[in-house]
Parts: structure tokens; C-alpha cells; sequence
């Protein structure tokens, strides 16, 4: 009996700390809207509104980066869900915004070195500030640039030189010389003890010795669109590789989201005459990716595709957009079909075309 009574003790504990764990709390403003705090989903103030400027999250799991104004003057830093200070003027900015967490993980740049590192959730350092430039954690991984010099070009510059390393959060080397790369998708890690023959994949040896394969996003979204969709364009296949919703552009200049059974009832035919030009090797096309817009898709059904600070999750959420040239070089414009990768495959889910109109 004692033993059962401390069993479900246990598991209330851990329950209780799991539920306090995935506590989210929600941005919200002030009367003026002027200052940023935090509620719990309930609606209770868990901070009251103090931020401003570069305090971009929308959501606070862990830890965020956040600006506030002291004694008329900004103080900048990174603050934990437990009210830890840490990383003060330290914030780690990219297109004029601050870093935002990932797996439990954010990044800062320390003022002094100019050397990049990373906090975890708990605000201590897990990756020491000895790298030139970071990339978010991914998969309990990250890239690192070490020894790189900054190359100042007008308002802008890049890294030249250095070594880039295929770490993981104990920042521990798993590959030498692994090469930045936007297109794989470090959720689909497999270790082998030769190099893989996946079509779909790439391999680097590790410094254990064995292989670590990655999905290229680019080379499955071929492979899908050769296999899956393209050689069975029937209305029943397009709407099952289609999202929910499909947002598409109407004259004279507006986005316009309807349901794909909808879409697909009034567009079909000119659809699948437009995706049939993939088929003919004179076509001009090319695949471009990137990430959803947060300016188009801002209802609650895209939350899973955004983080925390609404930036698009396209390290594991990519899109893929195929850009089709017109054939009169003369003409102008271009026909765009944009497919999202989520947990079900590829999803058609935005199309705009150069002269026809949608319905």
C-alpha cells in the first residue's frame, strides 16, 4: 500500500511539473500600447507590461530577449520564465530583430569578443561565446563557425574564412568541414556505417567514423513532385496534396484564402493545364524555397508553422515554389504554385498566376 501511495505520489509530482513546464505565456499590451507583458493562459499577469523595443516574442516558454527603458536608457537582455537576468546588452540580432528560442535554446553575441555562444532555458551558458556566427538548434544540433573574419560591405556583411562544424548541445564535434547548407533537414538524422544511397539524401563522415545522412528538401520535393503529384494531376490527387485552405492572388491586389474543395471545384481545369507544363522537358521553371509569410497566413490553422516570434519555421516547415516562365520570352510575369512541407507531405497551399484569373 505504501509503496502504491508513493507510485502515484511520483507521478503527480511529474505531472504537476509537466503541466508547469508547457505553462505558455502570451504577449500582451498595454493601454497605450506603448509597453509589453505576459499572461498565463488563464488570462492572469505574469509580468506587467515594462518591454518595449526589440522585445519581439509573441509567446514566452522559456526564455526570450526582451528591451526595456532604465533610468532613460535602453537595457537590453535575455529573461528565463523563473525572472533570471542574463546576457545583459548581449542580445544576438539578425534583420533588425533579436534572436528567439529554439529547442529550449537561444543565441547571444558577447559585446567584447564579438563571439557567439548560447544560453539554454535556464539562462546558463551551454555553448561558451567562441564562435564567429551560430545557427539556431535544430534537432539538438547546430552549425558553428569558427576563426571567421567579418567583412563589412555598405550596411551589410559576411563571414569570410574560418571552419564550420556540425556540433551538438553539449558542443561536442560530430563533422569537420560540414558545409552550411539551408536545405536539409536535420529532423531526419540517420547514422549509418556507410555512406547512404537515398536519393533523397546527403551523407557526411563524422568524426566517429560512421555517416550522418540528412533528407535535401530540394531533392524530396523533386522526387515528390515527379512520383506523387505530377503523374496523377486527377482532381481527387491535387486536392489530397492540397492544404486545408489555399490562399491565391486576385486583381487587382489582394490575397484571398477559400477552402481547397472550393478552390479546386472553380480552378481545376486551368490548374492542371498550368501544372501539365512540368511534364515537357522545353518548359522553363525553377524551384525556389523558402518559409511562409506571416502577413498572409495569420489565422490560428499556421500556428504550427511560426515560432514563438512569428518568424516562419522554414528549418523544418519549408516551402517550395515552382516558378514557371512564361514561353514568349516577350511576355511578362510568371506562374507560381506554392507547396508547404507539414507532417503529411507537401501541401499545395498558394497559387498566382500571371494573366488568368482565379475564381
Amino acid at each position: 500500500m505504501k509503496r502504491f501511495l508513493l507510485i502515484c505520489t511520483f507521478l503527480l509530482v511529474n505531472l504537476a511539473a509537466l503541466a508547469q513546464n508547457s505553462d505558455v505565456w502570451i504577449s500582451f499590451q498595454d493601454k497605450d500600447s506603448t509597453y509589453i507583458g505576459f499572461k498565463d493562459e488563464n488570462g492572469n499577469v505574469k509580468i506587467e507590461p515594462k518591454f518595449m523595443g526589440l522585445t519581439s516574442a509573441n509567446k514566452f516558454d522559456d526564455i526570450i530577449a526582451v528591451t526595456e527603458e532604465v533610468n532613460e536608457k535602453w537595457k537590453s537582455y535575455y529573461l528565463t520564465k523563473k525572472g533570471k537576468l542574463v546576457g545583459i546588452d548581449s542580445l544576438y540580432t539578425f534583420d533588425n530583430g533579436p534572436d528567439c528560442e529554439n529547442e529550449g535554446y537561444i543565441r547571444f553575441r558577447d559585446p567584447v569578443t564579438d563571439k557567439m555562444g548560447m544560453f539554454n532555458s535556464d539562462g546558463k551558458i551551454a555553448i561558451p561565446a567562441e564562435y564567429s556566427n551560430l545557427t539556431k538548434v535544430k534537432n539538438k544540433m547546430f552549425i558553428g563557425l569558427k576563426d571567421a573574419k567579418k567583412e563589412i560591405d555598405g550596411e551589410h556583411f559576411f563571414w569570410k574564412g574560418g571552419k564550420e562544424f556540425l556540433m551538438n548541445i553539449n558542443n561536442n564535434i560530430l563533422i569537420e568541414n560540414f558545409p552550411y547548407n539551408d536545405d536539409l533537414n536535420f529532423y531526419s538524422l540517420e547514422k549509418s556505417k556507410e555512406p547512404g544511397k537515398d536519393e533523397i539524401r546527403e551523407s557526411f563522415r563524422g568524426i566517429d567514423g560512421q555517416y550522418y545522412s540528412f533528407i535535401n528538401y530540394h531533392k524530396e520535393f523533386k522526387y515528390w513532385l515527379k512520383n506523387t503529384l505530377l503523374i496523377d494531376l486527377s482532381k481527387v490527387n491535387l486536392e489530397k496534396h492540397s492544404f486545408d485552405k489555399i490562399t491565391y492572388w486576385k486583381e487587382p491586389n489582394t490575397w484571398i484564402s477559400e477552402s481547397k474543395s472550393k478552390f479546386m471545384q472553380q480552378n481545376y481545369n486551368l490548374l492542371k493545364l498550368k501544372l501539365q507544363q512540368l511534364n515537357y522537358a522545353k518548359t522553363d521553371y525553377f524551384i525556389s524555397s523558402g518559409g511562409l509569410n506571416p502577413f498572409i497566413y495569420e489565422s490560428s490553422e499556421y500556428n504550427t508553422y511560426f515560432n514563438n516570434c512569428n518568424e516562419s519555421k522554414d528549418w523544418q516547415y519549408p516551402t517550395m515554389t515552382i516558378v514557371i516562365n512564361p514561353k514568349n520570352k516577350a511576355d511578362s510575369g510568371q506562374d507560381h504554385f506554392e507547396f508547404l512541407r507539414t507532417e503529411n507531405g507537401y501541401k499545395l497551399i498558394s497559387v498566382s498566376l500571371k494573366k488568368e484569373g482565379l475564381n
